[in-house]
């Protein structure tokens, strides 16, 4: 007994699959081709790194200690664990040391692997000179401001913003959380002050 061929539904649907699949073949293909000879990053890096010697020093520890096995640092390794490209622009180097010494302590929960115990837990028995060198390093991973890997927003400010936290954010947070811009830029006015102060000192 012949089986009968596709009927009509059948071939219009797969004549559609096949319609699909061809225009996003030949979109790719059209799409690395443009990428290749265009000389244009497609997508921009918004993280960086200009290492000290002993963020060198740091960096290699860091991949001989197998770190790379479950965090992608430097855009190298893999992304089982937390991302720490950029954490130089979220952290700073003293809470970094803390947390390499005691990370439970430090994180406000549990973490997966650096508890007592757990699998990573070797990193918090390094000698001194090795967690203070892995420090500088991951301290040294930063992250253009805006982007997602950044602390800080982008430069300026956005009025619709302002006014929607100003109409809708809870009282209780204006007294329990500060505006990071607000911060950064107290913190950059007295570190400008003790510069003026010292050149004044040193003219005296």
């Amino acid at each position: 007994m012949k089986s009968g061929g596709l009927r009509l539904g059948e071939k219009i649907l797969f004549g559609i699959t096949a319609a699909f699949i061809l225009v996003a073949v030949i979109s790719f293909i059209g799409m690395e081709i443009y990428r290749v000879h265009s000389g244009k990053k497609m997508y921009a890096a918004t993280t960086h790194f200009d290492f000290s010697p002993e963020g060198l020093k740091g960096s290699e520890r860091f991949r001989d200690l197998g770190c790379t096995g479950c965090h992608r640092a430097v855009r190298n390794g893999t992304n089982n664990g937390v991302s720490l490209d950029g954490v130089g622009s979220r952290r700073s180097l003293d809470y970094l040391i803390a947390f390499l010494h005691k990370p439970e302590t430090t994180y406000p929960a549990q973490t997966l692997e650096h508890g007592p115990d757990k699998g990573a837990a070797y990193v918090a028995g390094l000698p001194e000179s090795d967690l203070h060198s892995m420090a500088v390093f991951l301290s040294e991973l930063k992250a253009t401001q805006g982007s997602p890997d950044a602390r800080l927003p982008l430069e300026g400010r956005s009025g619709f913003i302002d006014e929607m936290v100003k109409i809708w954010a809870p009282s209780a947070w204006k007294s329990e959380y500060h505006d990071v811009r607000e911060e950064t830029a107290s913190a950059q006015q007295s570190a400008s002050a003790q510069q003026s102060a010292s050149a004044h000192h040193e003219d005296r």
